[in-house]
Order: structure tokens, then sequence, then C-alpha cells
């Protein structure tokens, strides 16, 4: 089978239209549709199947999309056999992290990035929702990614998950709170107070919503924002109190109180393809990310 037409049908699946495969692959949409209908001729199966005004795939095409996956895996392991030859990590490697992940880990990230000659690592802050995370390895090589704790791992036999830390979540007060000279606080001491919250559907709300699912709590929540430095300083300004990450909170300006009685946090995640990381470009950025992690549950702990 033609590499190139696999690369259409999985730019095509990961995409979800032709259209958006097309913009990917610098084309036009027929030259897609050419690419998809020759490699069904090619293959002698149906591949995709019409949905409404586009395609979808069909049971067939899904599964050619799975070992396309392992051909192009293929391939990138001959092409990292050829930059060992170099003897260093060398190319360009995309790294996209969630927002606090990237306040968390960037600024140690990037002075490990410059110790290695030769590797460019393109970096982006992308607000994410862990349905959305697989889609994102359309256009990046990692994806540093967050869940709550109850939820569901990421299950693919396309990805490739990581662990890198487990971050607790923490209650933000603002100075003076009447509950602020406690070590711990109750969830039940704060069902009458207004919370601020991020998007519906964001890690940290997931966690707040399986806190009232836990223990019949049901926080109120006024205000949503998923920039953590914006609820620090409505918390701060006594607008409300939140949940927010322990190890980027600025106690500078809200008072910090974990939880009683209860586990509340988010476990953080490197996501890739299957196969990917065997580039040492790659394979490099990702022991950077894990030795930052690393470092920084080391600090926290210690």
């Amino acid at each position: 089978m033609d590499i190139g037409r696999l690369r259409t049908l999985r730019e095509f699946a990961d995409r979800g239209s032709v259209v958006a495969a097309a913009r990917a692959l610098h084309c036009t949409p027929s030259a897609v549709s050419q690419q998809l209908r020759a490699l069904q001729a090619e293959t002698g199966v149906a591949l995709t199947e019409p949905a409404g005004r586009g395609l979808r795939l069909t049971d067939a095409g899904r599964a050619l999309v799975a070992r396309a996956d392992e051909v192009l895996a293929a391939l990138e392991r001959a092409e990292a056999e050829l930059d060992a030859y170099r003897h260093s990590p060398r190319g360009r490697v995309r790294l996209a992290l969630f927002p606090s992940a990237a306040l968390m880990l960037l600024p140690g990230l990037l002075a490990r990035f410059a110790e290695c000659e030769g590797l460019d690592v393109d970096v982006r802050d992308v607000d994410m929702v862990p349905s959305e995370v697989p889609g994102l390895l359309a256009d990046f090589d990692i994806v540093v990614a967050h869940r709550d704790e109850h939820a569901v791992s990421f299950t693919s036999e396309r990805l490739r998950v990581v662990p890198l830390l487990r971050e607790p979540l923490d209650v933000a007060l603002p100075p003076g709170h009447p509950l602020g000279t406690r070590e711990h606080v109750e969830l039940a001491e704060l069902a009458a107070e207004p919370w601020i919250s991020v998007d519906v559907g964001f890690p940290v709300d997931d966690v707040l919503r399986s806190l009232a699912a836990r223990t019949d709590v049901r926080p109120r929540v006024v205000l949503r924002f998923n920039d953590f430095r914006i609820t620090e300083s409505l918390v701060a300004a006594g607008h409300g109190i939140a949940l927010l990450p322990r190890y980027t909170m600025d106690t500078t300006k809200v008072l910090r109180r974990p939880l009683a009685g209860i586990r509340a946090a988010r476990h953080v995640e490197a996501v890739l393809r299957a196969g990917g990381p065997v580039r040492p470009a790659v394979s490099a950025v990702l022991d950077a990310v894990r030795a930052e992690a690393a470092e920084i549950g080391a600090e926290t702990m210690s």
C-alpha cells in the first residue's frame, strides 16, 4: 500500500473531515478524496461511507488506521536509527501543555531543552478537556494533559500514556476568612460559600463535581474562569473561594487549605502516539518532561 495514502487516511481519521485533512496536508479536499478512493481501490474494501454531507470511516477503515499507525511508526523507527548515527537527538518536536502545566513545568523545561544541541522544541499552551487530547496528537508529538484522578484513563491502542505526577487540589480562601486559621477545612463547612470554578468539562471542575457526588455537598458556582491567576485575584478580593492546583497556587494572594478527609487531585500525564517516542528527539523531550515533573514532585514533598 502507498505510504502517502496511508498518511492521508490517518489524517482523515484524526481530524474527522476531508476539509480538515486537506488543510493539514496542504492540499485540496479533492486531492484528499482522490487519495482515499485510490487506497480503497488498492485494498479492495470500503474504507469510508457517507455521513450526512461528509464521510466517516467504516469498521475496515478504522482497522486499517490502527495498522497505518504501526506502519508509520516503523518508518519513524527507521528515521530514528538514522538519527542515532548522529549521536544526539536532533530535529523539531511539537509539545502542547495545558496552561497551568506550562506555568509549573515550562521554566525548568526550557533550561533543559537549551542543553540539548540540535533539538528544536515548538511549545504551545492549549486549554484542553480530556476528550480533546487524542485529536491534539494530529498536531503535536507530545501532549501534557490532566484529568480528575477518579476519571477513566486515556485508553486506546493508538496512545501511549506516561504518568508524570499527581497534583493535589486545595481550597483557596481570601485572607482573613474565618476558616483560614484551620490546617484543613471540611467541604461541608464551605457549602454556603460562593465558588469560582473553571468551565464545565475541564478537570478541576470535574474534581469539584466528583466531590459533590461523593459527599452530597453541592458547591454553588457563581463565576467560571479558566485562568487560575484571574481566579486567585477574585478570591483574594473576597468574591468567592476556589479549588485550585497546589503546586502553582500563589499563596501571597490567597490562603491555601487542604480538604479534610477527602482525596482531591488531578493526574498530570504525557500522551503520545504509540510508537512515537522511539524518535530520539521525542524521547529526549519526554525524558526532560518526566525529569522536570519528578523534580517538582520531590520539592513539594520535602
